[in-house]
């Protein structure tokens, strides 16, 4: 079902809550300001939720005003850029604006007092191009939410999906912080603007502005700014103007007041105020039709689209007792806080303390060199009867004033019990992870319990076993994988190794079924070749037969000549018998050397076996008899016709 809302629609309440004193006045009674350029910026590489980018210049480099000093890496994270000009004279660990006052790599850059810009490039003509390039823009640009969970807007932009209305929210709800009251003061029109942008991006068919009940001025300023507004051409994903788009969001953005009510600015407390939904549990207020922004991430868009200028700065404000003057400030991203509260009159007391955040959700800090990041509104600096240090903690008297106070219909003394007692899966089962930190429970706590810090380390601790799961699933598939990829490799070489061997085996086969065919045919063309030899010999001696008939011939056979023929064709036979039998070993040879894979080895002599060498000698011997009993027989032969010619002639 659509969500609709009208300007008016019925306001709903949402469970628990709080009114702790505002205390907004003293930070609220001048425009922002703007310091003069701090003499050393700290420029933290992690500054939103995602990955850091990788590294883009080194120390002794020049840098330029919105020149990116990182790239985003493969998990699409936000670039961050240089807040101004000068040289990078250092890059190392440095601490973060974080509650657990971890380091983290953070570049260090010296101003020169120039402000020289790097070239912009604002969107002149957005209409003309279609959501990807403009998200990339935003990206490319470094804009995050500046609400205080800095998730990166151009991915929450895409990831939405049918969209019916968006809602900017202006209601600034902690105490001590005015940096949204007085940016919605100052420049409704330019909020008004990327507020229009957002709308178009995400085709939402409603755009709500919500302003808490306590911020006249901006209620005016934003009053006076919807009626000069006029609406622009739409554009789509691909950049045409889809059916029915204009139609859609060609309305009047809608101005809601709220009442003043902690923590009425909540992300889910807000949409139930305004629609009487409530976001699943585990869910996304996209999962019912409705996207939210800050009013300073409007802003940041309209610059970053308009004027092609980076996040380099952002409303933060500086305020408590121990500040001579109080108020807000542009304060350039990298700034320390103790040049902040150095600007405006800082006087510490004896065991001052200083917060980041307001004081219901912000952190103490430790170390006044951290410095001014995305996610900074309020630089707190109390006095102690301004705001009594927490005292010691004592029992709980199940008095359950934390469970009325709760605005996510949590129960925060049972959380407290399992996240003391790590039991993870309990707190999991309690719905941990839809706790806001809002701090609700712990303001009314009258034993002065710190709930909220049980909470973070708690979320913390499951935060690192999901990262350690999550890599040791990540180990286990891969670890899997190659188990998988050897064990086939294994089955592939088996198999390569089974097909080679049948191949040889029939191979070896094939050899001596030919052989075995054709074992006897060398003897049969030794017989052949001696029986060819013999009737050549004979032919002459038949020819010189005399005229007395055959008792006369020449070519009579005598019994000499008998002996020697019987003895020629045993030798002739022997040695076709040696050559086959050396033949067939040499084959044997080449076969058992092919199966030990030692076939391309060239077969010496000298290695051959002794019955292969004894064979080849026989042979040889044989060979050298045949010639020398055929030289014999042709001498005796050519005597013998020599005889019987020169008996012809006396006859004659």
């Amino acid at each position: 079902m659509a969500v609709e809302i009208s300007a008016t629609s019925k306001l709903w309440r949402f469970p628990g809550g709080i009114h702790p004193p505002e205390r907004k006045a003293p930070a609220n009674l001048n425009n922002i300001q703007r310091f003069p350029l701090p003499p050393m910026l700290f420029i933290p590489l992690h500054q939103h939720i995602g990955e850091d980018g990788e590294l883009c210049v080194a120390v002794g480099d020049y840098v330029l005003k919105g020149q990116p000093l990182t790239i985003p890496g493969v998990n699409n994270g936000l670039p961050v850029h240089a807040t101004t000009s000068g040289t990078i004279t250092a890059i190392h660990e440095h601490p973060l604006n974080h509650p657990s006052g971890l380091t983290g790599l953070t570049v260090c850059l010296e101003p020169d007092g120039k402000e020289a810009w790097y070239p912009r490039q604002p969107l002149n003509n957005m209409d003309a191009l279609s959501q990807r390039e403009v998200l990339q823009h935003l990206q490319a640009m470094g804009i995050a939410g500046l609400g205080g969970a800095g998730f990166p807007t151009a991915r929450k932009v895409a990831g939405a999906k049918n969209i019916d209305v968006l809602i900017i929210n202006g209601v600034e709800c902690e105490p001590y912080i005015a940096s949204d009251d007085r940016l919605m003061r100052e420049h409704a029109k330019e909020i008004l603007a990327g507020s229009h942008i957002l709308q178009k991006l995400t085709f939402a068919k409603q755009l709500v502005i919500a302003i808490e009940d306590n911020k006249p001025e901006a209620a005016a300023a934003f009053r006076e700014a919807i009626e000069q507004f006029s609406v622009t051409a739409d554009f789509s994903a691909d950049g045409a103007d889809p059916a029915g788009s204009a139609a859609r969001t060609n309305r009047q953005p809608i101005l809601k007041i709220v009442p003043t009510r902690y923590p009425s600015g909540g992300e889910k407390q807000l949409i139930q105020v305004l629609t009487g939904k409530q976001v699943p549990v585990r869910g996304l207020p996209a999962d019912i039709g409705i996207l939210m922004q800050n009013v300073a991430t409007a802003y940041a868009v309209e610059r970053a689209v308009n004027h092609g200028e980076p996040l380099l700065e952002r409303v933060v404000t500086i305020t408590g007792e121990a500040v001579k003057n109080p108020g807000t400030a542009w304060a350039l991203l990298g700034t320390p806080i103790d040049y902040l509260l150095a600007q405006s009159g800082f006087k510490p007391g004896k065991k001052q303390r200083v917060i980041m955040g307001g004081p219901m959700m912000g952190f103490t800090v430790t170390n006044l060199q951290i410095p001014v990041i995305k996610t900074t509104n309020c630089v707190l600096a109390p006095t102690h009867k301004e705001l009594t240090p927490p005292q010691a903690e004592m029992a709980c008297i199940r008095c359950g004033a934390c469970e009325i106070a709760c605005p996510a219909s949590l129960l925060p003394q049972q959380l407290q019990w399992l996240a003391k007692a790590q039991d993870y899966a309990g707190l999991k089962q309690h719905h941990l992870a839809d706790c806001i930190e809002c701090g609700a429970c712990a303001y009314v706590c009258p034993s002065q319990i710190p709930l909220v810090q049980y909470y973070r380390q708690a979320k913390a601790e499951i935060r690192e076993q999901t990262i350690e799961q999550q890599k040791s699933e990540i180990a286990r598939q891969r670890f899997e994988a190659r188990q998988a990829r050897l064990e086939r490799e294994k089955e592939e070489r088996l198999e390569k190794h089974r097909k080679a061997a049948e191949a040889r085996k029939a191979a070896q086969a094939a050899r001596q079924s030919e052989a075995t065919a054709t074992e006897q045919d060398p003897v049969k063309a030794a017989l052949a070749r001696v029986k060819a030899k013999k009737a050549q010999q004979t032919a002459p001696a038949a020819n010189t037969e005399s005229p007395q008939g055959p008792a006369g011939s020449a070519s009579q056979t005598t019994p000499e000549h008998k002996v020697d023929q019987k003895t020629d064709q045993k030798d002739a036979v022997a040695a076709a018998v040696a050559r086959a039998k050396a033949k067939k070993a040499e084959r044997d040879r080449l076969a058992q050397a092919e199966n030990n894979n030692e076939a391309e080895k060239p077969i010496a002599a000298k290695n051959a076996p002794d019955h292969d060498k004894k064979d080849a000698v026989a042979a040889a011997v044989a060979r050298a008899k045949a010639k020398k009993a055929e030289r014999e027989r042709l001498a005796q032969a050519e005597n013998n016709a020599s005889t019987t010619n020169t008996k012809g002639s006396d006859n004659g």
